[in-house]
């Protein structure tokens, strides 16, 4: 091709040459075909749909803005990412199977997984995680890749990046301190049967019950309380319909923004470079803005009336839980626990 485009250019310069000497004037003679611009070829516009279950406020959508902008800018608007929040491509499990099915392309999700992927459940299990140092070191050490390689194979999805999480606290419309004050207490939890077996080891009636469905169960009655982060408390305006924050912080953990493998793989080496970049930066972004608004979240839920019980018996929640984190995990994910506990 370079041989071509040479041979080009020298005949074309013998043209004009040869009609400059024939009329003897110094001006430019038309240009021939040969020194036109190739067309180049057109380039195949890709769009992912990115689905998950915050709310626009939020800084994981935030986050998805800045990643989807990255994105844009470092593959030349080739990739196009549509953010859809509030679960509009469904509940985190509708989600992941629509990314298996083709329908969706990426996803939030953090425990969930272990539906598919059992080392996931270790993202989330209780009290494994002392404060957000330890669960970083655990994140990007060993065990945190052993996680990522086995949502690769089992889940279908390729982690891009990841947000830490603020400890998951318990809400209610009475102050719960101890697993005694349990007795009745009927609250949602994630699809992790773990999470169902923990709670019910502490007194609780827990049901499975999507995310986007919480609000409105809370709200009718239908549930008595539910446990998060107080970023997603927040978002998802449970102070509405919520009077306590009880501070079990009873779980640390993490989650992954996710591509489908397929939808990764049909990538050239370029553009997986270039998403993989955005990912590093929207990992950073992430950061800073968890650091700099998490603080305010407290103080945004007081001032909606929340009350914020802190007389809260951990130890007695640890002691309860236990038991069941035991039965419930097989023996690997066990063995997986017990060795992040000795992270440093």
């Amino acid at each position: 091709m370079k041989k071509m485009k040479l041979l080009s250019v020298f005949f074309a310069g013998m043209f004009i040459m040869s009609a400059c000497g024939s009329n003897g004037s110094s001006s430019e003679s038309p240009k021939d075909k040969s020194e036109a611009p190739a067309k180049e070829e057109a380039v195949e516009s890709i769009t992912w749909k990115f689905g998950h279950l915050a709310n626009e406020d939020h800084l994981w959508h935030q986050t998805a803005v800045k990643f989807s902008e990255l994105v844009s800018e470092k593959t030349n608007e080739q990739i196009k990412i549509e953010i859809y929040p509030n679960n509009q491509l469904g509940g985190e499990t509708d989600t992941i199977n629509s990314i298996k099915a083709g329908t969706a392309d990426l996803v939030i999700s953090g425990e969930t997984m272990a539906n598919w992927a059992p080392k996931a459940a270790l993202m989330a299990v209780p009290y494994a995680f002392k404060d957000e140092a330890h669960l970083v070191s655990v994140i990007e050490g060993e065990i945190g890749q052993g996680i990522e390689e086995e949502i690769i194979e089992k889940v279908g999805l390729t982690p891009l990046y990841y947000h830490t999480r603020a400890p998951r606290n318990l809400t209610s419309n009475k102050p719960i301190s101890t697993p005694d004050d349990l007795d009745g207490f009927r609250m949602r939890v994630p699809n992790v049967p773990l999470f169902l077996s923990v709670w019910e080891a502490a007194g609780a009636r827990p049901q499975v019950m999507d995310f986007n469905e919480v609000f409105t169960g809370l709200q009718q009655g239908v549930i008595d309380g539910q446990e998060n982060p107080l970023d997603l408390i927040h978002s998802a305006g449970f102070a509405e319909v919520q009077e306590y924050v009880n501070e079990t912080e009873h779980v640390y953990s993490w989650i992954y923004i996710l591509v489908g493998n397929e939808q990764f793989a049909k990538l050239s080496d370029e553009l997986q470079e270039a998403v993989m970049e955005a990912a590093a930066e929207a990992q950073v972004y992430g950061k800073e803005l968890f650091d700099e608004e998490f603080s305010n979240y407290k103080d945004a839920l007081i001032e909606k009336g929340m009350l914020f019980n802190s007389d809260v018996d951990q130890d007695a929640f640890r002691e309860a839980m236990l038991p069941a984190i035991k039965e419930s995990l097989s023996e690997e994910q066990y063995t997986l626990y017990e060795q992040i506990l000795e992270v440093e």
